[in-house]
């Protein structure tokens, strides 16, 4: 009997014994799988580099350094054209500034033809850089001149004709500088209205000279033209999405507005305190045919 359990037991013992082996061959089977999975997905991961991949990456960022350097050459040009376009325009708004009534049709004419200069040999060359691109991209190198040959040009029209030179009239004289094949080169509405405001800045000298030479009537046309460009531009800006440069050219424009209404009040109301035009004999004088003791 007690041989017969010890028997037992021991067979208990043995088959306990066999499961616990295969468990375990099961479980190390088990793991060598998944080692030999991890080393596949490892060495498919990292590849070893050749120098056919080496020499791709290479020929990439040697094409984007060569992209970089020629946009930043570009741009160096166009800046130093629209440098020498903002200063030959300024020279054409110093030269309308020297217009009486004395040397009118002589100082329009040479300014006219500094003017073309400035477009034939200056813009000409913004044209050159630009045409068949994305003028957005490069905009702020060349925005500066434009604006200033937009105010010349402007100035130059107002002088000439009392009125005022428009958008499509100044895209429309740079047509010829274009090549046919390409995109033209226009002058967008933001520079354009930059150029506006910075116009008025301009008439608002030109009226106090009128003034100082006894053109009132000329001075208050003048005024009700900057009057009505700060209205309209009053209702526009607003709804403008990039009009922060705008709003800054809104405040000086309303100053060059008050300065001209100020001149011209104070001619009118207070002439007789402007002693210097006491008694002239001047036809283009308000003053003309009032005697000194009506004053």
């Amino acid at each position: 009997m007690l041989l017969c359990s010890s028997a037992a037991a021991i067979r208990r013992i043995s088959v306990s014994w066999l499961i616990m082996a295969n468990n375990s061959n099961f479980k190390s089977h088990r793991l060598s799988r998944s080692d030999d999975a991890a080393l596949a997905l490892e060495s498919s991961t990292k590849r070893p580099r050749t120098m056919s991949n080496h020499s791709s990456l290479k020929d990439a960022f040697s094409s984007y350094a060569d992209h970089l350097n020629a946009l930043n050459e570009k741009r160096e040009r166009i800046v130093k054209a629209s440098r020498d376009v903002t200063m030959n325009s300024k020279k054409v708004i110093f030269q309308v500034h020297r217009i009486s009534k004395a040397n009118r049709e002589e100082v329009l004419e040479k300014a006219e033809k500094d003017l073309a200069a400035v477009r034939d040999q200056h813009i000409s060359r913004l044209v050159k850089e630009l045409q068949g691109t994305d003028f957005w991209k490069l905009r702020r190198a060349y925005s500066p001149g434009v604006q200033e040959y937009v105010e010349a040009a402007t100035f130059f029209k107002f002088c000439q004709t009392g009125t005022l030179l428009n958008l499509d009239e100044i895209n429309a004289s740079l047509l010829s500088l274009s090549d046919p094949s390409l995109e033209p080169l226009q002058i967008n509405l933001l520079d354009y209205l930059l150029g506006l405001a910075d116009l008025t800045g301009e008439l608002m000298r030109l009226a106090i000279g009128r003034i100082s030479d006894g053109e009132v009537e000329y001075s208050e046309r003048i005024c009700q033209f900057v009057r009505d460009i700060y209205r309209e531009l009053t209702l526009l800006v607003p709804l403008m999405d990039d009009g922060s440069d705008m709003k800054t050219k809104m405040d000086t424009m309303l100053q060059s507005v008050v300065k001209i209404e100020n001149a011209c009040f104070s001619v009118r109301v207070r002439g007789s305190e402007y002693i210097p035009l006491l008694g002239s004999s001047d036809p283009s004088s308000f003053l003309v045919g009032v005697s000194d003791a009506e004053l």
